[in-house]
């Protein structure tokens, strides 16, 4: 992956399109929160810290970071700007970066103030500075650092900016000039691209299949094998248009959505017209919806990852659906899916030279390689057969081995040869720490999309490592941390792990239950072993329960049973217990419970003899329990 060293020769990543700065108090509640949404609208990625504290003397490092990784930098310059000294270095900070020429703009705002006191710190500028003038009269240090921040204030005034209001535009028209400025510097495909091997020719032809210069609406399905690059080839060229569109939508893994079809239009309705997040509750209301409002409006749209009929048919069914000008873009495994009229782009493996150096990228990362490794790299690279995602994975599990465990490496690849890529994938598993493969597992069968910091709170509940062992998951590429902080994985990487699991013989012997046809086979036929772990999945219709299901569960660590109905609330449960239920209760849960998550519990007792001491958290929302047990006892310590 390109390195995020603000130097130029390490070809820059940059994480966010936008870093915004302002004084909080002159302008979050106004035109900042405006310009924000604006940039949200058009589908740029921007940095605000919204709880800033200004007082301090040094800007965080987090901020700092944030600034070294945004393509543009925009500074909201108002009266009081120059009174924070959290704002000048922040300032210092910008202005540092774009000297350092890597390629960051800084585009200058002038909100309710004159260009001329910004460079000259007159006025209301002048007032601030004869207040840090006089904190650090006595400070050589205090003072060099004064002059860093007038230094900064006259350059960054000097830059071509905008004025707010001008007294011309109407403030919302003004707003949307200076949006479409922004969006023009945010060539985000071409910083994207820096890390992406191998994607110029086909990002070229799909671009020419879209033809852009015909006004009309057009779909372009990009189509091909799992890990290939369909997703990263749509987000290119996502990136790289939404420029032209002033609404946008990014809909990604289709396929992995688990709360029904209108929660995907919702998205669809929020980022294209900015309706609430929650304005349809039902696929037919969300599809009539989706035809009308949209229908006069000009949006780039990306369905990734469809792999049912249905998903078209409630988000994009028509074209007629869509404002002239408008494209759709669909990636998908199954070319059943795609009409016979329809335009395909199948994306292609990578050339030999590109798959040696992006399996170079990866186990080597920056140095050089040793000319011992040629042969080897050679070998694993043919075997790889121009796989994107094979030599990603194998190439982060080889980086800093010895020579001996790549021949090791090699001898077990070539064993799989003959294999679907998914299986040959295991090598990257078989490397992991036992506890490394927990986790892994556990991430892979229930926590892919979740943000990392309600994770880590359920992986720190059952390892004692947690935190050493997803950093190495991500250092190997078998797990993503995403821009908004979630986990995520490849389809075959969790393909691979969730086929670890059921490599056993019945649902009763996997360590891990994630779906609810699996969890009622085991319980209809009390199939529960001491081989069930973690039990994790969100049900939409009735369940049945009887009292003896889960009594061989008892390395149990982690129960946790949603339901997805979340309207079923104002009317009846959806949860009911057969009549082996007869005195309301059940008849067992592990003591070996961490995590204990039961949605719609629909008993008024816990089991008498439950007695979880290592029990961490516990969530009996929207349950029929009455009390925990007739009679207290026991001690929940580590209850947090």
């Amino acid at each position: 992956m390109a390195s995020s060293s603000s130097s130029a020769s390490n070809s820059l990543y940059w994480k966010y399109d936008v870093f915004l700065s302002f004084r909080g108090e002159d302008t979050r509640r106004n035109f900042t929160s405006h310009l924000y949404q604006g940039l949200k609208n058009r589908g740029i990625f921007t940095f605000l810290d919204d709880k800033r504290l200004e007082n301090g003397d040094s800007i965080s490092e987090e901020l700092g970071k944030a600034i070294e990784v945004s393509q543009v930098a925009v500074i909201v310059f108002s009266r009081n700007y120059a009174m924070s000294r959290w704002c000048l270095n922040e300032l210092v900070k910008i202005m540092e970066c774009k000297e350092k020429e890597n390629g960051q703009t800084v585009i200058p705002i002038f909100c309710d103030v004159d260009p001329s006191h910004v460079r000259y710190q007159s006025k209301s500028f002048e007032e601030a500075f004869a207040k840090h003038e006089s904190r650090y009269k006595d400070d050589v240090e205090g003072m060099q650092k004064v002059q860093g921040w007038r230094t900064a204030l006259t350059a960054a005034a000097n830059l071509k900016g905008y004025v707010f209001p001008n007294g011309v535009e109407s403030d919302a028209d003004c707003i949307e000039r200076i949006v479409d400025q922004i969006s023009s510097k945010c060539n985000t495909s071409v910083s994207y691209l820096q890390e992406v091997v191998g994607i110029d020719t086909q990002l070229r032809k799909v671009e020419s299949l879209l033809q852009m210069e015909i006004n009309d609406v057009r779909i372009v399905w990009i189509w091909g094998m799992g890990g290939v690059g369909k997703t990263t080839l749509a987000k290119t060229i996502f990136f790289k248009l939404s420029s032209k569109f002033k609404d946008v939508c990014f809909l990604e893994n289709i396929k992995e959505n688990k709360y029904g079809m209108h929660s995907l239009q919702n998205i669809l309705l929020s980022e294209l017209l900015g309706e609430k997040d929650s304005c349809v509750n039902d696929k037919e209301v969300g599809r009539s919806m989706l035809a009308k409002r949209l229908r006069l409006k000009k949006i780039l749209v990306v369905l990734d990852d469809i792999d049912h009929r249905d998903q078209l048919e409630y988000l994009a069914k028509d074209l007629s659906w869509f404002g002239k000008g408008s494209r759709i873009i669909a990636t998908t495994r199954d070319k059943r899916l795609i009409g016979e009229n329809d335009v395909v782009f199948e994306v292609e493996t990578l050339l030999d030279c590109d798959a040696i150096k992006l399996f170079n990228q990866y186990a080597f990362k920056e140095k050089v390689p040793n000319k011992r490794f040629k042969n080897l790299t050679l070998e694993i690279v043919s075997l790889a057969k121009g796989h994107p995602l094979a030599l990603k994975v194998w190439g982060s599990s080889l980086h800093r081995m010895d020579i001996t465990e790549w021949e090791s490496a090699l001898i077990r690849i070539k064993k799989n040869s003959n294999v679907e890529i998914t299986e040959n994938l295991k090598i990257s598993y078989d490397g992991l720490e036992p506890e490394e493969q927990e986790i892994f597992l556990d991430i892979a069968c229930f926590f892919r999309g979740i943000e990392q910091e309600k994770v880590m709170q359920v992986l720190e509940s059952c390892y004692s490592g947690p935190k050493i062992g997803l950093r190495v998951l991500v250092n190997k590429s078998l797990v993503i941390i995403s821009e908004n902080n979630k986990i995520e994985m490849h389809d075959l990487i969790q393909d691979m792990g969730k086929c670890i699991v059921q490599m056993q013989k019945h649902p009763g012997e996997y360590s891990r239950l994630w779906n609810g046809k699996d969890f009622k086979e085991v319980i209809d036929n009390n199939m529960g072993t001491m081989a069930v772990e973690a039990i994790w999945f969100t049900y939409f219709k009735k369940l049945s329960f009887n009292k003896e299901a889960m009594k061989n569960m008892k390395m149990l660590r982690i129960l946790c049973i949603h339901n997805g109905d979340e309207y079923s609330r104002m009317t009846a449960s959806s949860f009911s217990s057969d009549s082996n239920c007869h005195d309301g209760s059940i008849e067992y849960l592990s003591n070996n419970l961490r995590w204990f998550v039961w949605h719609d519990y629909p008993w008024q007792l816990l089991p008498e003899n439950f007695n979880p001491k290592r029990l961490v958290h516990l969530d009996l929302g929207w349950s029929s329990l009455h009390y925990l047990w007739n009679e207290t006892k026991g001690s929940w310590e580590l209850l947090r």
